[in-house]
């Protein structure tokens, strides 16, 4: 049987503009006190995990919960680097960052659904493309990412990442972003069906084998460390997908 890889993806943890329903791609707000300690329960979670790598975006909110998910790892080498990579983060959203993100993505999803009654044989994958397109056409300034910009930005990282680590039969973290997590696991997997959000501190895992990738887990929060505390709901809608 020939070596692998297999990768954790982790979506970051709570920020505060995840909790006032706000749009976050490029913006990038700390993370609240239930984000991070929803982080140190994952990292508990994963403490024998030994990770020979570990990348996040270049944005904050996914250094620091790296940091976080480190400093709870026991198997980890305690010298280990993070190395932030620009391509990871989350689609950048333009004008719209940092607006209430209920209304608009309710907006931009009628709008992409009007244009979905165009295609024949339409698909989830699909949406996202067309919902991405829909923001920079929306974006006064037409800054917002559209999916194409989105892609193959996270792409390049992707693929760097994959070619350095894929024979190695080591375990690597990438902590990042709700839509962009999803795309690259897509990308990683053609069939994964892109049909629910990632929960923040959520872990899905790839595992790469004699040329195929397996998916292992999809946004997995089971294995958090149990604290009584801050286990309560929240009923705000995580409706930013960053």
């Amino acid at each position: 049987m020939s070596k692998g890889v297999t990768i954790y993806f982790m979506r970051h943890g709570e920020t505060y503009l995840n909790y006032y329903g706000r749009m976050q791609g490029w913006a990038d707000a700390p993370l609240t006190p239930r984000g991070e300690a929803d982080v140190r329960r994952s990292g508990r979670g994963l403490a024998d995990v030994e990770f020979s790598a570990v990348y996040t975006s270049d944005l904050q909110r996914t250094v620091k919960t790296a940091e976080l998910i480190l400093d709870e790892n026991h198997a980890t080498a305690k010298d280990i680097q993070i190395e932030k990579r620009p391509e990871f983060r989350e689609v950048f959203f333009g004008s719209f960052e940092g607006l209430e993100a209920r209304e608009l993505w309710a907006n931009v999803t009628a709008i992409a659904t009007e244009k979905a009654g165009e295609y024949t044989g339409f698909t989830t994958d699909e949406s996202v493309r067309l919902e991405l397109d829909t923001f920079k056409e929306m974006d006064p300034y037409h800054d917002a990412e559209n999916f194409m910009e989105f892609w193959m930005r996270v792409e390049l990282g992707l693929i760097d990442v994959i070619t350095k680590h894929r024979e190695t039969d080591k375990k690597i973290l990438i902590v990042s972003h709700g839509m962009t997590i999803r795309n690259m696991i897509h990308e990683l997997i053609p069939q994964f069906e892109i049909d629910a959000m990632l929960d923040n501190a959520s872990v899905s895992i790839v595992r790469y084998q004699d040329g195929q990738y397996h998916l292992e887990a999809f946004n997995q929060t089971d294995h958090f460390a149990v604290d009584e505390i801050n286990d309560e709901e929240t009923d705000l809608d995580a409706s930013d997908m960053s």
